[in-house]
């Protein structure tokens, strides 16, 4: 799986939030604590905004999921803690939101726990290999969040619902007085105005405060699901989670990388073509030099009209899928790829074809279909990581063959521009036939 890993270099910020409203933060910067000795510099600062999302490194959720967007690592202060003196465990009473004057309570009977939120967030207090570089200056070094609760979020697309994880490191043994969401909690198109209100939380709690135990110093997951957001959303703003700062914050979702489309596509779904015949008219093994043993197909994948190897990729972790255009000028009309086709990256990088879905990948076919149509044809290909700007399209020439008009030359698209040809994808909607007589 592609992804992105952020640099060693870059500072990983992190906040600590003195209220919940007109905050004060101080910002530290996780380089230096491994460029001074682990010393950590605090450089304290007013701000007028909460913590902000940052660029998405990591492009799969901890449930799978496609993310969206993640928010950088806060810090709130240690809630009020009391210890029963029977059984030595703690209770704290959360931090009031303005939601206090709500008196409905619920007691959940359990609680996600996250697991390695280190590959999200790196070399902040979710990060135990942090935590244990801590450890090693001594039992007298003050670890400088322990009286802090980190928390940060992640929004993300999983079983067709759009999640926002909203993770906070356990206080104590038990928290009472909890808020997480109400009616008020909902998503919010920038552009379009489209609000995706709240369905349901995990645990359940909408409107109440709640109650809950787990292990002491765990990371909780809570999560609070909205039906899914529109492929064409860039943008949204976050309505009604006060306790991750998250009242009417505009995220970016999706975003670009250094202006380029940093997110993973879904994988497209162009109509397969049929087999009609098994050969075109002699029951006998497949020979390229003899078109009577080629197989028949119709029913392809119709477009508007493109120009010839007009085309359009979609990327995800597992393959590249790239269509391509062609005009039918005969009622069957034959097709065929060479072995050894790919995608070739600026630095020698080869990504090999491995099918083309629906048809024989090294074959000679006919399509049946009407002269005048535009159809598409599905390439897949090995995965090309989403940080290459641009890719070469290279299929080899081939050895002649027995057939009217044959044509075995080799293809070569230079240079193509991976983000032009994502943008293409529209292109390739189903188009059908459209016949006046």
């Amino acid at each position: 799986m592609s992804q992105f890993t952020s640099s060693m270099t870059t500072p990983t910020p992190y906040y600590i939030i003195k209220g919940i409203k007109g905050s004060k933060m101080v910002l530290l910067s996780m380089l230096m604590l491994f460029c001074m000795s682990h010393h950590v510099n605090v450089q304290a600062q007013i701000q007028g905004q909460q913590p902000s999302a940052t660029l998405v490194y990591t492009t799969v959720s901890p449930d799978g999921g496609r993310i969206l967007a993640k928010g950088s690592v806060g810090l709130l202060p240690l809630p009020q803690v009391s210890i029963d003196p029977l059984t030595k465990e703690e209770t704290a009473v959360w931090i009031p939101t303005n939601n206090a004057w709500i008196k409905d309570s619920v007691c959940a009977d359990e609680v996600h726990l996250a697991e390695h939120l280190e590959r999200y967030f790196p070399n902040t207090p979710f990060d135990p290999n942090l935590l244990r570089l801590i450890e090693q200056n001594g039992p007298d070094y003050h670890n400088p969040w322990e009286d802090y609760v980190p928390f940060s979020w992640m929004l993300s697309e999983e079983g067709g619902e759009t999640v926002l994880h909203c993770y906070i490191k356990m206080p104590a043994d038990i928290v009472t007085r909890f808020w997480l969401a109400s009616e008020e909690t909902c998503l919010v198109d920038r552009e379009t105005g489209t609000q995706y209100r709240i369905r349901r939380t995990e645990p359940e709690c909408t409107r109440k405060h709640l109650s809950f135990k787990a292990p002491k110093d765990s990371i909780l997951d809570f999560r609070i699901y909205f039906p899914p957001l529109a492929e064409s959303t860039r943008e949204v703003t976050i309505f009604g989670v006060p306790g991750w700062g998250l009242v009417g914050n505009p995220i970016t979702v999706r975003p670009h990388f250094e202006g380029r489309i940093n997110y993973y596509d879904t994988i497209p779904r162009l109509r397969r073509p049929r087999l009609l015949h098994e050969h075109l008219s002699e029951d006998a093994p497949y020979d390229k030099q003899n078109w009577n043993t080629w197989k028949v197909y119709t029913d392809a994948h119709l477009i508007k009209p493109l120009a010839d190897n007009t085309m359009a990729i979609w990327q995800t972790p597992e393959a590249t899928y790239m269509a391509i255009a062609y005009e039918q000028n005969w009622t069957r009309e034959y097709f065929g790829w060479e072995p050894g086709a790919m995608l070739v990256d600026e630095s020698g990088m080869q990504y090999h074809l491995r099918e083309v879905q629906g048809v024989p990948k090294d074959e000679v076919f006919f399509m049946e279909g009407n002269a005048g149509d535009y159809i598409a044809y599905m390439m897949v290909f090995d995965p090309v990581p989403l940080d290459k700007p641009t890719i070469s399209y290279i299929e080899p020439s081939g050895e002649p063959f027995n057939a009217w008009g044959a044509n075995w030359n080799g293809l070569v698209l230079p240079n193509l521009d991976v983000e032009a040809l994502r943008k293409n994808q529209p292109l390739f909607n189903y188009h059908p036939r459209d016949v006046v007589k």
